[in-house]
């Protein structure tokens, strides 16, 4: 009798490359904006390449694999207070893609990143750097942008980052479940009655048409404030 759980398809190549490039293109631009210099030209390109993917992001957020769809892991409070206590309902999977835990981690992260590349649009570091859509606003407005962009917004992000990080490392060490590896390769072993995502060459295409449309829009946006 067969007894061992089948590989399931939980990540799709979208969602997996979203997530490493978008984690490369945050840590990179931190780092391009304490070099500072001619490094900054870099620290710009890096937050079009964030902006590019977190529109992406939202887009697939609608369409995307079964698992990478906003619907599969915005929960109700009742449902989150029920996942602390351990109180999982038959068929609810919370535990498949983001959990409840994981799924707040996650919103807070794609809504401070969101914030902080908008402000960077607006933002004039007063020495030789402006966004692109600086002549939009007033020079008060843009110095208060800046400051989010350089203080708050900055440090909430490398603060959800490293609780990012601590809840992998949590979840590896004391529920021996590896949140890594299935974000490298797509797959979990689960039950047999978990759904799978879709991810074949057709969604692919479209994700790589999706991301084409992205880039378009955002080179648009700061082609205005030229």
């Amino acid at each position: 009798m067969q007894t061992k759980n089948p590989s399931v398809r939980v990540w799709d190549l979208p969602t997996r490359l979203f997530h490493w490039l978008l984690a490369a293109s945050v840590l990179a631009s931190i780092a391009s904006a304490y070099v500072g210099g001619n490094a900054m030209v870099w620290h710009f390109r890096l937050g079009y390449l964030a902006f590019t993917l977190l529109a992406f992001r939202i887009v697939w957020g609608l369409v995307g694999g079964r698992w990478s769809r906003f619907a599969n892991f915005i929960h109700a409070p009742s449902t989150v207070l029920r996942y602390l206590r351990g109180q999982h309902r038959p068929g609810e999977h919370l535990d498949v893609g983001h959990n409840p835990l994981g799924a707040l981690s996650v919103f807070a992260l794609l809504a401070l990143l969101a914030a902080q590349v908008g402000t960077g649009l607006f933002a004039d570091d007063e020495i030789a750097n402006t966004g692109p859509l600086i002549k939009y606003v007033s020079g008060s407005t843009s110095l208060a942008l800046t400051h989010w962009h350089k203080v708050y917004g900055q440090w909430a992000i490398i603060a959800l980052v490293l609780l990012h990080v601590a809840a992998i490392v949590y979840h590896r060490v004391r529920k021996r479940h590896d949140l890594l590896r299935p974000m490298i390769h797509g797959d979990k072993l689960l039950a047999r009655d978990v759904p799978a995502s879709i991810d074949s060459v057709r969604t692919r295409l479209l994700a790589l048409i999706l991301i084409g449309l992205c880039g378009g829009l955002v080179g648009w946006i700061v082609a205005q404030g030229g």
